[in-house]
């Protein structure tokens, strides 16, 4: 076997033996290669073309270039700064070594691609635990939202808790400012009113939600606390879908005038919620319906309805009749092989 770097030596030889009168076929034979392996060393280099053969890619940096990106990336003037702010100094000062993705990977592999300078490093933050519901008070979800002032800037602030199963407003607030301790007077006020004992409270990551005191206030009270994501407003849907309602309900006032106004228009918000707001997510009921158990026996009664219609008209339903029935759990970030359950479930 004709090692890889004397191959072009080979095939040199072989056609100046050619050219001298002598038959290709001959002149291989002595080599020990068939007539075809000369004419593709010939025709595409010394290269191995097989698919099984190891291939060096043209592009690939030598070890030595791979070096000195290393070496240049590691100086003491790029210590705090990204292989990007290398990329364009160099490129000022009329160098180029890679691209700037290659400088990462190489980094990367030689396990030098950490964070520099003195921000603090990106962290990942876990997935909140999932909460499942079958009842009321035993998942709740509470949430401060913007209440926009006739003053540009100045806003007041919505403290709302609502209870996850039956969607409803269990308490709120209005203050003019978002603070811990309006929330922990907030809390202490819904613990006098409702039995509070094991109940599984989410929240964002908010400082009034995440305060010291208040989380020893909710250990006292037996409230489970768990909380939200940094800056993924998905983890509390709940809260989040209840202040659309809120804000997009037909006579919002766009800006209140003081305080009182809010407060009014607010309780009247929530007592509607509550007692004739049919909502979607719990099959068109109110609220308090569900929360008070009452939710039965009215699927019931419009699956009872249909029948009688049906028969009535018997030709009118050709597919069947829709069935009402209670979603008895509710899953507040539930994890992935509940969600996908509960997806099949409902297809």
């Amino acid at each position: 076997m004709i090692p890889k770097e004397d191959r072009a030596l080979a095939v040199e030889l072989i056609e100046e033996t050619h050219a001298a009168g002598a038959r290709l076929n001959p002149a291989c034979e002595v080599l020990a290669i068939s007539l075809r392996t000369f004419q593709r060393w010939r025709d595409h280099g010394s290269a191995d073309r097989r698919k099984t053969a190891a291939r060096r890619p043209v592009r690939k940096l030598s070890s030595e270039e791979q070096d000195r990106i290393v070496e240049i990336c590691c100086r003491p003037e790029y210590a705090n700064v990204s292989p990007y702010v290398i990329y364009a100094d160099l490129l000022d000062k009329g160098i180029y070594l890679a691209s700037v993705s290659t400088m990462y990977r190489i980094l990367r592999t030689r396990n030098l691609l950490h964070h520099r300078g003195e921000s603090r490093p990106p962290q990942r933050h876990a997935k909140p635990p999932e909460l499942k519901a079958t009842g009321p008070n035993q998942v709740w979800s509470w949430d401060i939202t913007y209440l926009p002032t006739l003053v540009n800037g100045i806003f007041l602030y919505a403290y709302v808790l609502m209870d996850v199963w039956s969607r409803k407003i269990v308490g709120w607030e209005i203050h003019t400012e978002e603070s811990e301790a309006h929330a922990r007077d907030f809390f202490r006020r819904v613990a006098a009113a409702h039995n509070v004992e094991g109940v599984h409270l989410h929240a964002d990551n908010g400082n009034p939600m995440r305060g010291v005191t208040i989380l020893v206030l909710f250990f006292s009270l037996g409230i489970l606390p768990s909380y939200s994501r940094p800056r993924v407003s998905n983890d509390n849907p709940f809260s989040e879908s209840l202040f659309k309602t809120l804000k997009y309900r037909a006579g919002y006032p766009r800006r209140f005038k003081d305080i009182n106004h809010a407060r009014r228009w607010i309780s009247d918000f929530a007592n509607w919620y509550n007692t004739e707001h049919r909502h979607s997510g719990i099959g068109h009921i109110t609220p308090n319906d569900r929360h008070d158990g009452r939710a039965a026996q009215i699927m019931a009664h419009r699956n009872q309805v249909l029948q009688n219609a049906r028969k009535d008209h018997p030709e009118r339903w050709p597919n069947g009749q829709m069935h009402w029935q209670e979603h008895p759990v509710v899953y507040l970030n539930p994890d992935p092989t509940t969600r996908e359950s509960i997806m099949h479930k409902s297809a």
